[in-house]
C-alpha cells in the first residue's frame, strides 16, 4: 500500500498539529493513521496531535494519541496495514509504539535536526535508532517546508520549548 497524495494526507496532520499549538495543548507534533479502503483510497483511521501540557502526560505524543485512537476504532493493537503521517520524525518513545503497533510506513515533516533547533532534543537517543533497518527503509521525509513553517508558527506562539 502507498498513498500517491501525500500532501493532503501531510495536510491533516499539519491541522491536527495546529489545532494543539493553537489550544496551547502541546507542541507542533500532529499524526494521522491511515489505511486502503476497498478501492484502494485512503481510509483515515485516526488523527491526533500532541497532548503533553493539556494532559499533563510526557507520552500524550500525536503518533502516540493517533496509534491509541487507531487501536480502539480498528479494535485491534495490530496496525499492520496502516500508514501514519506526522509532521515530526517521531522520538524515540513513538518510534518504540510504531515498531509495536506494527505500522507499515511512516511519512514525517520535519527531521530531527530541525526539531532539536525548536527545544525538542533526542537526538542522543536517535543515533542508536538510526542504525536500525526499519528506520532506513520506512521512515521517509516529505513536506519539509511546510512543516517548517508550522515549526515557525509554534516558536511564534510558544517560544522555544526548554524540555
Amino acid at each position: 500500500m502507498l498513498f500517491t497524495d501525500h500532501e493532503a494526507l501531510m495536510n491533516l496532520a499539519l491541522e491536527e498539529a495546529k489545532e494543539g499549538i493553537t489550544n496551547n495543548e502541546g507542541g507542533p507534533f500532529g499524526a494521522i493513521i491511515v489505511k486502503e479502503g476497498s478501492n484502494g483510497e485512503a481510509i483515515i483511521v485516526a488523527r491526533a496531535h500532541n497532548q503533553v501540557l493539556k494532559d499533563n502526560d510526557s507520552t500524550s505524543h500525536g503518533e502516540m494519541n493517533a496509534i491509541r485512537k487507531a487501536c480502539k476504532a480498528l479494535n485491534t493493537f495490530n496496525l499492520k496495514g496502516c500508514e501514519l503521517y506526522t509532521t515530526g520524525i517521531p522520538c524515540p518513545m513513538c518510534f518504540g509504539a510504531i515498531c509495536w503497533s506494527n505500522i507499515d510506513k511512516v511519512y514525517y515533516g520535519c527531521n530531527l535536526e530541525d526539531t532539536e533547533k525548536i527545544g525538542f532534543g533526542d537526538k542522543l537517543f536517535f543515533e542508536k535508532i538510526k542504525q536500525s533497518k526499519k528506520y532506513e527503509d520506512n521512515f521517509i521525509e516529505i513536506s519539509r517546508d511546510r512543516c517548517l513553517d508550522l515549526y515557525q508558527d509554534y516558536l511564534d506562539i510558544h517560544g522555544k520549548a526548554d524540555y
